[in-house]
């Protein structure tokens, strides 16, 4: 009798979602899987192209605990992230390591957001972007979906 049937209990980070919205002001729907540009962002996210915070991510533990914590029915893209993750700790991250999505490279850029800098989205009142999320910008693009493992590259280590 082997292993087969038992679920492994270290998970290998992957991505779960890749979510885009036409406007800022929209939540973003998760789309299973879109095209990330080097210097650009997500085609078709109403945030690519505007800085270097070209890609926005959150982990699905940091949205399931907000869930029980307010309440809530948040899923992948009601707070705004692009990528949605699982397995993996974001705000271990730091700036600078990189990290590997399918063909895509991307760099950490900003680990969360300073309280004063104006952050106008929420879902059903909660935020957590600004304390949760981390920021990239894209150094290779490529197709990106749902599944896909992701590789971190720790600063110094490239």
């Amino acid at each position: 009798m082997g292993d087969s049937g038992r679920a492994s209990k270290v998970q290998e980070p992957r991505l779960v979602a890749v979510c885009v919205s036409a406007r800022r002001t929209d939540p973003k729907s998760d789309i299973g899987e879109g095209t990330l540009y080097a210097g650009y962002g997500l085609l078709g996210d109403s945030h690519a192209g505007l800085n270097e915070r070209q890609v926005s991510l959150v982990a699905l533990e940091s949205i399931e605990r907000a869930n029980r914590e307010h309440g809530i029915s948040a899923r992948p893209g009601s707070f705004a992230e692009n990528l949605t993750t699982q397995g993996l700790d974001l705000l271990t991250l730091r700036i600078g390591d990189q990290l590997r999505i399918g063909p895509a490279l991307l760099e950490v850029v900003q680990i969360g957001k300073p309280p004063d800098t104006a952050h106008t989205y929420s879902f059903q009142g909660v935020s957590i972007l600004p304390r949760e999320g981390i920021f990239c910008r894209v150094l290779e693009g490529g197709r990106v979906a749902r599944g896909d493992p992701i590789e971190v590259i720790r600063k110094g280590e490239v």
